[in-house]
């Protein structure tokens, strides 16, 4: 749960900007994304070595991007 400190002379469009950024901070949205259907762990991690690949081929510069 997020909670926005206030202050009583605050603007509510400041307030809301806070709550904004809090809400990306947390990645609860992300979260919930996630959380909508199971991935196998073995999927998860094949996905993360192949990210790894990509991206060491594009430091290298033998990938064209």
């Amino acid at each position: 749960m997020l909670i926005i400190d206030s202050k009583d002379c605050e603007n509510i469009d400041k307030a809301l900007k806070k709550y904004k950024k809090k809400f990306e901070k947390a990645k609860i949205l992300l979260q919930l994304r996630e959380r909508q259907s199971f991935k196998k762990p073995s999927i998860k991690r094949r996905g993360e070595v192949l990210k790894a690949i990509y991206k060491q081929k594009l430091n290298a510069g033998t990938l064209d991007a």
